[in-house]
């Protein structure tokens, strides 16, 4: 599936026409009772979340990530402890944590309108990665040779990525991230560089 040809979201796009994206975006804000912010970062956690996923990491990093101006979506899926950690902060911040539910209309929907995927362990042989890269959605994980690290000079690379699987280097990774949306040209290219990289 790709966002090209998927019936299930709002507004339909490709590489060439990113600008569209952003109508899934809003659309899924106004379906969740969010606040429309087309501008407001939104990242998402399509696999749920387990001690084999980096578990641990999150909830180091949880702290600093709610310190952004960020929304976070969550697929219902992954370990028991952490569907209740994340039920918990979904109670505490209904206006910008989600849980949403494991299925795939639910799932394109998420890809459609999220602009970055938080991996807190090696994403390489997810699935999630090369369906979150085919919809333009801009990986933040730790190293691996599947993606390249963003380079602001030179306009390349597809995710932000972080060498070591530290809280550190990872809230570093989230805020370079955070910062380069703010910035629709170059977050553009970076979408368009990480759809093309799954092409079929």
């Amino acid at each position: 599936m790709t966002p090209a040809t998927d019936q299930k979201i709002t507004q339909r796009y490709t590489a060439s026409s990113l600008e569209k994206k952003g109508m899934n975006k809003v659309s899924l804000q106004e379906e969740l009772g969010w606040p429309a912010e087309g501008k407001r970062p939104v990242i998402c956690l399509p696999a749920g979340m387990s001690d084999k996923l980096g578990g641990k990491l999150l909830e180091e990093v949880l702290p600093g990530l709610m310190s952004l101006d960020v929304q976070i979506l969550v697929i219902g899926k992954g370990s028991a402890e952490y569907g209740s950690l994340f039920t918990e902060l979904s109670q505490k911040h209904a206006h910008r944590i989600a849980i949403l539910p494991n299925d795939e209309v639910s799932i394109r929907k998420m890809y459609a309108a999220a602009d970055a995927v938080l991996f807190c362990s090696d994403p390489s042989g997810l699935p999630e990665l090369e369906e979150a890269l085919s919809y333009g959605v801009v990986p933040i994980a730790p190293e691996t040779k599947k993606l390249e690290n963003y380079n602001a000079i030179q306009e390349a690379g597809n995710a932000f990525l972080y060498k070591e699987e530290t809280v550190w280097d990872c809230f570093g990774a989230l805020v370079r991230a955070v910062e380069t949306h703010k910035f629709p040209f170059d977050w553009r290219t970076i979408q368009k560089h990480s759809m093309e990289s799954v092409k079929k």
